[in-house]
């Protein structure tokens, strides 16, 4: 039996713009990330064509051993779908760069039920994560220098919590002190680092229905 990475690898790839066709797509309307991935504007969503579409949700499965899970069912089913002639497409979350180095591996299917280019999918894809990362530490380092330009107003805001996020598995940064140093580097507190998956911001950005709901949230 070939690998996950043998059998990803002597695949064929189709060009996005292929594929993009193919799910009627304009193509002048994708945000391409190199040949074979490209982001798709959420404006292009169809709300009469999604009240007559069938949505499979796929949850809540242990994997095997072999790691057979929900990406590999949802990949598979969504393959198997258009053999028969379905019009199927299978939305999948990105994959958290933490697992990917550890005993879980990637996230992108397994056999001959993947998401190609694996590497570039598991790794990096398209930046989404690293944005969320940026806003989420941005809003840490806000907070703490109001609380280091502030320190002598005698205000109750010591007691707020907001953990730094890194999508990295990286136990010695689970709980860590900040604020070492001299007396210009902060107030000296208590954080630690959450991965990316499970930040305020990715939870904010899952709920919100659209730009302006998402620009609402996170300013209340």
């Amino acid at each position: 039996m070939k690998t996950d990475f043998e059998i990803a690898h002597e695949a064929k790839l189709e060009l996005i713009d292929s594929i993009a066709k193919k799910a009627n797509i304009p193509v002048d309307e994708l945000e391409p990330f190199g040949k074979y991935i490209a982001k798709v504007p959420y404006q292009l969503i169809d709300e009469e064509k999604v009240k007559k579409s069938k949505l499979i949700l796929v949850t809540a499965i242990t994997p095997t051993k072999a790691g057979i899970g929900k990406t590999t069912v949802s990949v598979g089913l969504a393959l198997g779908m258009n053999r028969i002639g379905k019009n199927a497409i299978p939305a999948l979350r990105e994959p958290s760069l933490g697992p990917c180095f550890g005993m879980k591996g990637g996230a992108a299917g397994g056999g001959y039920a993947q998401v190609l280019p694996m590497e570039k999918i598991n790794l990096h894809f398209t930046g989404d994560f690293h944005a969320i990362t940026s806003a989420n530490n941005m809003i840490s380092a806000m907070l703490d220098n109001y609380l280091y330009q502030h320190q002598d107003d005698g205000f109750g805001m010591k007691e707020i919590w907001w953990r730094r996020v890194l999508d990295v598995n990286d136990r010695n940064l689970r709980t860590i002190i900040t604020g070492l140093g001299s007396r210009t580097d902060g107030l000296l507190s208590e954080s630690g680092f959450d991965i990316t998956p499970a930040s305020e911001i990715m939870a904010i950005l899952c709920l919100a229905s659209d730009e302006e709901d998402l620009h609402r949230r996170l300013i209340t």
